[in-house]
């Protein structure tokens, strides 16, 4: 009897200790495998961060590395691009306004790399640089990497590449097939900070709750990216009501809308208060951009082109509207934005075209 009862107790115990055991082989232990040290930081190498598992080329993100992407993207000549942010561990952003950046803690870490996957003649893929902002106790520091032909490293960009930028030719083919040949501009820190000035600081531009209050497909299914941060440990909250850029390429949005997007993205960094294009009329934050007067309609140029052109937006007619003129343009001394890109968009133009050519009103 006693026998039995051993075996009995025996098993009854090998039993749960034995799904114990499953269970603490099940459990995910999320930890964080970035290597970093502020005080060391830029690295030379980009995979010294160790950002990335795997081929780096592949930009597969380690633990606690968090995809992001803005409702619309900046235009940087038809680049594609992967965003992510990390954060040390314990440390989260806070919200401050729909249309300011998150309130990053200080060892933040975003990383942008800009990449093609059609460069010609064989339409490879091939990465062209990554950007990180590092935010420093001191503030935000820009650290550019070039990537090398092998696409195994991409080093840090220092000296007179880093002083005074460089180009990189390359040819590449677009969704529709044109071939595009052009001097892809790696910008220099002072071309940097002109676009992420303000309050003469720099800043980062897209990673505000307007542009990420939307969907991402992350590998466990489309989620809320501020709900995601959130979830990550990465923001502490945000509220349910915000006021939301959309896509510019969504065309079941309102043209209006999509182009207040667009012009967010891509213009409004210098044109707002105390940034670099503060002393031209136009306004061109979302949050702004209601008003149309902000947008330049019947607004008079600061520099007119030539006497068909004294408008920023004439209601109506694209070819009369000095806005229309300068993203258009290439030529330094015209093309609007003045950096980040050596090509036409021609997408963002026939946006802009449309919107302005549904305008009714007339100009006193």
């Amino acid at each position: 009897m006693i026998k039995i009862y051993f075996l009995t107790a025996l098993c009854f115990l090998m039993l749960f200790s034995c799904k114990d055991d499953e269970k603490i082989e099940g459990v995910k232990v999320e930890s964080s495998f970035v290597n970093f040290d502020i005080n060391a930081v830029p690295y030379t190498k980009l995979s010294t961060y160790s950002f990335f598992t795997g081929e780096l080329k592949n930009l597969t993100p380690s633990s606690k590395v968090i995809p992001y992407e803005p409702a619309s993207s900046l235009f940087t000549d038809y680049a594609s691009k992967k965003r992510f942010v990390w954060m040390p561990e314990g440390t989260k952003a806070t919200y401050d306004a729909d249309d300011k950046t998150l309130n990053f803690p200080v060892g933040t870490v975003l990383i942008k790399s800009f990449y093609y996957t059609t460069i010609q003649p064989n339409n490879t893929t091939k990465i062209i640089e990554t950007r990180l902002m590092i935010r420093k106790s001191s503030g935000w520091i820009f650290a550019e990497y070039l990537w090398n032909d092998d696409q195994t490293e991409a080093n840090l960009i220092t000296g007179t590449d880093f002083t005074s930028g460089s180009s990189k030719n390359i040819t590449f083919k677009k969704e529709n097939n044109n071939v595009i040949t052009t001097d892809y501009r790696i910008p220099s820190e002072s071309e940097c900070f002109a676009c992420h000035k303000l309050n003469n600081k720099p800043v980062p531009i897209g990673v505000k709750p307007q542009n990420l209050n939307t969907g991402y497909p992350y590998s466990g299914g489309i989620k809320n990216q501020l709900q995601k941060l959130v979830d990550e440990g990465y923001l502490v909250s945000y509220p349910s009501n915000i006021v939301s850029t959309v896509n510019y390429r969504d065309t079941s949005k309102p043209v209006d809308i999509r182009l207040r997007s667009y012009l967010d993205i891509n213009c409004a960094h210098c044109h707002q208060q105390n940034a670099r294009c503060d002393y031209r009329a136009i306004r061109l934050s979302f949050s702004q951009t209601a008003d149309l007067a902000n947008m330049g309609v019947c607004v008079n140029a600061d520099e007119p082109i030539d006497q068909s052109l004294e408008k920023i937006i004439t209601p109506g007619n694209h070819n009369k509207s000095v806005m229309n003129f300068r993203l258009n343009s290439v030529d330094e001394s015209n093309r609007m934005p003045l950096l980040g890109r050596t090509v036409v968009h021609d997408e963002g133009v026939a946006l802009l075209q449309q919107w302005i050519n549904s305008l009714n009103q007339s100009c006193p």
